[in-house]
């Protein structure tokens, strides 16, 4: 099929997810005919550094051949099977060590099939656990400022991100929004960690007023993705983990973008030294390959759904739960980590790319230049109109995907690149920015 007749049809005929169509009259599609580590490339052959790892999922890069042969040995013995009165090995195997990885102190798994799903797992779990201990009006949830938690209609509940929200409010029970932590409201003399105390005192106050009535605070730990990645001080995450049990309400962590080593940890909340009570995962579980997230709970919240009685069963189901390919290729993930130490490898590979941006940035209007781990961005003062579409289609000519937030670009790698492609990403993502505020 050649790339034109692919493109039309694929106008006709697909739906893209965050899009307007109509813009596609002036920006093209790009068609993908293959990837190989950090390269994506197109129909015709060029190649583009996937800086972006396709919306935040991909961790070893694309055609990882230990995830390949794991899904393909997976493939010759069960594709799937239902997980209601039904169970295998690979669902137990991957809830095992996922619980491990938190030192079993979120010891149960529940499994649907993305980030939005796990959300509202988690808000479910929280509210029915307390309808369970016979306090039924603790059902209401706090939010970050600027949260992002998915686009069903459960998550955008609390999901601060206007775009996501207003067009189906009539639809949302919407939560309560507490003041970001965001270090970049520090005022002069101000450090990251008196912002996070001043958010955190805050919280305080909202709670002292409402905790009869609120079941849960969920947050983004360290970085607020979809509102800018926006990174705050881990000292918010000690504060409202101990708000939290003084008042009796749930700590919900969405490390469905922050987990599994983009902070620099394997959980983000780990630089915090405290575990929450529900914590959401999906994205880079599987590596980029297959659907499917994950909500791990404690002995705690377990324990009040396990009865005779079926409606005090957790009530919420998913025809793939724990779909065996999937899990198959999130045990090849954690085969990587161990095997190849991710997390140390990480930290070089994080002080490659900050040193290459800060040096590339150097001369650049630019501003608030920030990196957490393997997640770095930097802000636009002032962009043009669409400057977000013009720099990811500017990156492509550069040989590079962004895919900007407003006037944030930001880089979310896979974790195969060296130094040299550090570089080469770093001059790429200047050499769009040139352009895009030169307005070609």
């Amino acid at each position: 099929m050649t790339q034109d007749k692919l493109l039309r049809r694929s106008m006709d005929a697909v739906w893209h997810p965050c899009t307007q169509m109509k813009r596609h009259e002036r920006f093209p599609l790009l068609p993908i005919r293959r990837g190989d580590g950090i390269w994506l490339e197109d129909t015709e052959g060029r190649r583009f550094i996937d800086a972006v790892s396709s919306w935040w999922t991909n961790l070893f890069g694309h055609c990882n051949p230990t995830i390949n042969a794991a899904i393909t040995d997976q493939l010759g013995q069960l594709e799937h099977a239902m997980l209601a009165g039904f169970t295998h090995g690979p669902v137990v195997e991957l809830s095992e060590r996922l619980a491990a990885l938190t030192d079993h102190s979120l010891g149960h798994a529940f499994y649907a099939s993305d980030g939005a799903s796990a959300t509202e797992i988690a808000l479910k779990m929280s509210q029915h656990y307390w309808r369970n201990l016979g306090r039924p009006d603790k059902n209401r949830y706090l939010c970050l400022q600027d949260g992002y938690h998915g686009e069903t209609v459960g998550a955008l509940a609390v999901t601060d991100v206007a775009i996501f929200r207003d067009a189906y409010a009539p639809l949302v029970r919407a939560a309560q929004t507490v003041p970001t932590p965001d270090a970049r409201l520090a005022a002069a003399g101000e450090s990251p960690v008196d912002v996070a105390i001043r958010a955190a005192a805050r919280l305080e106050a909202v709670l002292a007023a409402q905790h009869e009535t609120t079941a849960a605070l969920i947050v983004e730990p360290l970085v607020q993705g979809a509102s800018g990645m926006v990174m705050y001080d881990p000292e918010y995450l000690r504060r409202a983990r101990a708000l939290c049990d003084r008042y009796e309400v749930h700590l919900i962590a969405d490390e469905i973008a922050v987990g599994f080593g983009r902070t620099g940890t394997f959980f983000a909340h780990e630089q915090a030294g405290i575990r929450p009570d529900l914590m959401c995962l999906s994205k880079g579980i599987t590596g980029g390959y297959l659907a499917l997230s994950c909500v791990l709970c404690t002995d705690e919240i377990y324990e009040a759904f396990y009865d005779d009685a079926i409606e005090r069963a957790f009530l919420h189901s998913h025809s793939y739960t724990g779909n065996a390919l999937a899990c198959r290729a999130a045990l090849a993930v954690l085969d990587i980590f161990e095997r190849d130490h991710v997390i140390e490898a990480n930290r070089e590979r994080a002080r490659w790319l900050g040193e290459a941006f800060a040096s590339a940035l150097a001369s650049h209007p630019t501003a608030a230049l920030r990196q957490r781990g393997m997640i770095l961005a930097f802000d636009v003062p002032d962009a043009p109109a669409d400057f977000a579409q013009h720099m990811f289609h500017h990156g492509l000519d550069a040989g590079i995907l962004l895919r900007p937030i407003g006037n944030t670009v930001y880089l979310m790698p896979p974790y195969v690149f060296d130094e040299g492609l550090a570089g080469e990403m770093a001059s790429a993502t200047c050499l769009a920015l040139v352009r895009s505020l030169a307005g070609y």
